[in-house]
């Protein structure tokens, strides 16, 4: 074996990038029934769907959650809230500190997109019987608690 062939990274079997790859597909697909509908990116429904669970998180906190870079969150909450599907206030215990929380219309949509997300989740998972559902969430709680103790 060539000292090239040795370092050579076949994509197609590397890990981070399968995942990355099958992540990116699955969201696509599920964007398509939120994006069609109710003109949301990824990143928008994300926001929402952490606003959802956990009204009045800040900006710094919906990036942590979702793990997507403050810039892209930024400029999606700043079309969340020109759409006003989001709203934006000073917390009462801190007035250095932003809240975020779903308005009135962003709750709406919020109620009927997760229904079509869990419905997603369903079928794409069906592939899989209840015991490799099972075990596969099981491997993604490891491997995530893994990755954060991880050091590079």
């Amino acid at each position: 074996m060539s000292k090239q062939q040795e370092t050579l990274l076949t994509l197609e079997r590397y890990m981070p990038y399968r995942l990355s790859v099958l992540s990116n597909k699955v969201s696509s697909l599920v964007a398509q029934a939120y994006k069609d509908k109710f003109a949301l990116s990824i990143t928008e429904w994300r926001i929402m769907a952490v606003l959802g669970e956990y009204p009045g998180v800040s900006a710094d906190e919906v990036s942590t959650k979702t793990q997507i870079e403050k810039s892209l969150i930024s400029r999606a909450i700043s079309n969340l809230l020109k759409r006003k599907l989001i709203m934006r206030s000073i917390a009462k215990e801190d007035k250095r500190r932003s809240e975020l929380a779903l308005s009135g219309t962003g709750y709406d949509v919020y109620s009927e997109i997760v229904p079509l997300s869990i419905e997603y989740e369903r079928q794409f998972l069906s592939c899989l019987n209840h015991k490799e559902q099972l075990a596969l969430d099981e491997i993604i709680l490891r491997l995530d608690k893994h990755a954060q103790q991880l050091e590079f």
